[in-house]
């Protein structure tokens, strides 16, 4: 049997990246969704089928039979549609953070805006599926979690669980990202001027991705230290973490954690004591590779991990929620 399913954004960094992995789905058939005209006349992407392309609304997802529907749009967007899909009887799997922080207070302490749909957003499931799969099977609604906060959230959780990281000490994540990250929309800040040749830091300490690290890992404001930074590359997140250990005697005892608590684990990878990840190893796929780096006279960690902030981060996740929530296989075109 095979599913439909529809792409609102679809002209999106994350939702042509929706398109290229469904392309590829040996059981869901893409279908473009058409929200809103494209404004400055700026083309769509191209993609390598042509499929079914429709306008957003309800009367279309039943016609049209669509099981799923993907939301790659921002929060105020999503916060309109998904109640539509929804009563037009889809599920629904947004990829912005309209629906990530759980309360309309989170919601308005980190993106300051009034959320529009309190009762969505208690019923939302947070899709990281490495700490949240048994919520997802049943989902009517699932929220897509940030880029940063899926390699975040990889690398630090273990520890935090395992109770190995000296919390008291604080953890430091340097995160990077490319330019893909902030979106098709044009802007000065990721313009080619400004970010070929540079590299910056912004949103420091108060970053919106922060509170889903702390909801996922367990961990407190005063104890997280957060810094995005823009590379001048297209694709990729890699983030180094900094953390002070308590009864671990070396990166073998760190990565046994890991070890433990990824067995089985079809997209998280680990790296030999010493050796990190760089962005070229996760370009276009939906692994996490994780590699630790360990003093024992000073008990520092160090902790690498990437992802490719537009498969892992994005569209690839979402389709790794999405099978689970069709029942398929969680590696289905993704592999």
């Amino acid at each position: 049997m095979t599913y439909k399913a529809g792409i609102v954004g679809y002209r999106g960094y994350s939702g042509a990246e929706l398109v290229r992995i469904l392309e590829h789905h040996p059981a869901v058939q893409p279908v473009l969704l058409d929200h809103r005209t494209e404004d400055g006349g700026r083309p769509p992407i191209r993609h390598a089928s042509h499929p079914v392309r429709l306008h957003c609304g309800p009367e279309a997802i039943k016609n049209e039979g669509l099981a799923v529907v993907f939301l790659a749009t921002p929060p105020e967007v999503s916060m309109e549609l998904a109640p539509v899909m929804l009563g037009a009887g889809a599920l629904v799997v947004d990829l912005s953070g309209a629906f990530r922080l759980g309360t309309p207070e989170n919601y308005m302490a980190w993106y300051k805006e009034t959320h529009t749909q309190p009762a969505l957003l208690a019923e939302a499931v947070y899709g990281l599926p490495e700490f949240r799969r048994d919520g997802i099977p049943g989902a009517r609604l699932l929220s897509n979690p940030g880029c940063y906060p899926t390699a975040a959230n990889l690398a630090i959780a273990p520890l935090i669980q395992a109770g190995v990281v000296d919390r008291a000490a604080g953890i430091v994540c340097d995160a990077k990202s490319g330019t893909s990250g902030a979106g098709r929309k044009p802007s000065l800040k990721t313009s080619f001027c400004e970010v070929t040749e540079n590299f910056s830091a912004y949103s420091i300490l108060r970053h919106r991705h922060v509170p889903e690290v702390l909801m996922v890992s367990g961990i407190e404001d005063r104890e997280f230290s957060f810094t995005a930074q823009l590379l001048p590359v297209h694709r990729g997140i890699l983030e180094t973490i900094y953390c002070r250990t308590v009864g671990v005697e070396s990166a073998e005892d760190l990565l046994a954690v890991y070890e433990k608590r990824y067995a089985g684990e079809p997209f998280i990878r680990l790296y030999e004591p010493g050796h990190v990840p760089d962005l070229r190893a996760v370009a276009r796929t939906n692994f996490c590779d994780i590699g630790v780096t360990f003093d024992a006279a000073s008990g520092r960690a160090v902790v690498v991990a990437a992802i490719d902030n537009l498969v892992k981060g994005a569209a690839g996740q979402a389709i790794q929620n999405m099978n689970l929530m069709l029942g398929f296989p969680e590696t289905e075109g993704l592999l």
